[in-house]
């Protein structure tokens, strides 16, 4: 990962050489331009330009946008980014207001962007490589987990179950050493056995879920041992589903106590995520309406029915509203679906799919499969009723099937995409739905928001198995 992460810096450069360069070819009058100020010198554009570049790739060091704990996976690498693109251009506003210096505003207009769209879209890029490479094993670590079985249990469920989590797990260890698997890993030993068996596995990570046998000596002793090894030494506390930029450590008292945020979106932040569903929505209406005009006029040409369909869902905080689709299936699809679950045997689940769904008809299911029935949800989102981004929205009978967990789906808007219609779609479990809806919830930003729109467009794009 170290090697991956020292990588970035020559994409980055590439892509603010090819920025700035081509704004000074394509947005500058000619390459004689000059930039002056009162009782400075006249500089040729590409001096500033080149200044310009070097900043910002030096903040992007400052940021720790290419630091190895944090690319690669997550948003925090993206964040920080935007953070550190920003960050230039305030400085050279303020250089050039106290200095009044006539900077092409085109520079703002044009170069921040593209250049800010050009380091993600290379971090992207990166990624998926990674994500490639990793398949293979090669850019994980190779980690041994110790702790509790129970513990243990769900580290290995959870990063596992997480695609490109960039853990190979090889091994256990618990307390007592007890010779028997964790489902497939193999137990190397007890508490008395960590330094041999981490030899033996020749892995470069262990990962400490804790035990009532390791006390602050035992864990100190372990650091120590982990450190003349250059082994990564990992603290899995008891936490689960929280998003890296609401944990805080704060040492007190030789202790570091991890700080975790409540999630809110109130204020700024609820006006920032409307004012971002109007805008995409009003978008994205504009562009797909020569598909929709199409795909009525297919509907309508398939069968009789009308060519949309309305069903009550139940939205934020309880409220019911009438989520609009184009119609996929036959007309009377309702009133076959609680037999269809009977049959199926999943009438006490709350998440209505059925298997092989005869209702679907012959263009619904082309329209499924790319996701267009879902377009007319852009009203909904317009009228503020949804989001672009949320938990999906769902009947008033599957709520009503809802435990306590389940119920924090509905402290936000309902969303036409989020976690797991990216995550997998149709083949995840209701367990595993309502896992990555909560996560949604409970560790919300807008950067997000963009990452999930990003991933479904190309699951819309390039829909796979699990679309249908």
């Amino acid at each position: 990962m170290r090697r991956y992460a020292s990588r970035l810096i020559y994409t980055d450069a590439l892509i603010l050489i090819a920025t700035l360069a081509g704004f000074g070819l394509l947005a500058l009058p000619d390459l004689n331009t000059t930039l002056s100020w009162p009782g400075g010198p006249d500089l040729p554009y590409f001096v500033p330009l080149a200044i310009i570049g070097v900043m910002w790739l030096l903040c992007l060091d400052a940021f720790d946008t290419r630091d190895r704990h944090i690319v690669g996976h997550g948003v925090v690498e993206y964040r920080r980014i935007v953070s550190a693109t920003f960050f230039v251009f305030a400085v050279v506003i303020t250089i050039a207001f106290f200095l009044r210096i006539e900077v092409a505003r085109a520079l703002f207009l044009i170069a921040l962007p593209v250049g800010l769209a050009g380091l993600i879209a290379g971090r992207w890029g990166w990624r998926q490589w990674l994500r490639h490479r990793q398949q293979s094993g090669a850019f994980v670590y190779r980690a041994v987990v110790l702790g509790d079985r129970a513990k243990l249990e769900h580290i290995i469920r959870q990063i596992r179950g997480t695609h490109g989590s960039g853990y190979a797990i090889v091994g256990a260890i618990t307390p007592r050493g007890t010779r028997i698997a964790i489902g497939d890993v193999p137990v190397l030993g007890g508490l008395a056995d960590v330094e041999q068996a981490i030899d033996a596995a020749g892995a470069d990570t262990l990962i400490v879920a804790g035990a009532d046998e390791l006390d602050p000596a035992t864990m100190r002793r372990l650091g120590w041992a982990m450190a003349d090894r250059d082994v990564n030494w990992v603290v899995a506390p008891a936490l689960t589903d929280v998003a890296g930029p609401r944990i805080h450590a704060r040492p007190v008292a030789g202790l570091p106590l991890v700080h975790i945020e409540f999630p809110t979106l109130e204020g700024h932040k609820r006006f920032g995520k409307r004012a971002f569903d109007i805008i995409g929505s009003s978008i994205m209406i504009l562009l797909f309406s020569p598909i929709m005009v199409a795909a009525a006029i297919a509907i309508r040409i398939d069968g009789p029915g009308p060519v949309l369909y309305r069903q009550l869902r139940i939205g934020r905080s309880g409220r019911e509203f009438g989520m609009i689709k184009f119609r996929s299936m036959v007309a009377n699809a309702d009133d076959q679906l609680a037999s269809l679950l009977d049959v199926q045997g999943t009438t006490d689940q709350p998440l209505f799919k059925v298997t092989n769904d005869p209702r679907i008809t012959k263009v619904g299911r082309f329209l499924r499969k790319h996701s267009i029935d879902e377009f007319p949800q852009l009203f909904n989102v317009f009228r503020g009723e949804m989001s672009l981004v949320g938990p999906r929205p769902q009947r008033a009978t599957e709520v009503a099937l809802y435990n306590d967990d389940a119920n924090r789906r509905l402290l936000v808007k309902p969303g036409m995409s989020g976690l797991w219609q990216v995550s997998g779609r149709s083949q995840l479990s209701w367990e595993d739905a309502i896992r990555l809806d909560l996560y949604y919830v409970e560790n919300w930003s807008f950067m997000q928001d963009v990452l999930i729109l990003f991933r479904t467009i190309r699951a819309v794009i390039v829909p796979g198995e699990t679309a249908h």
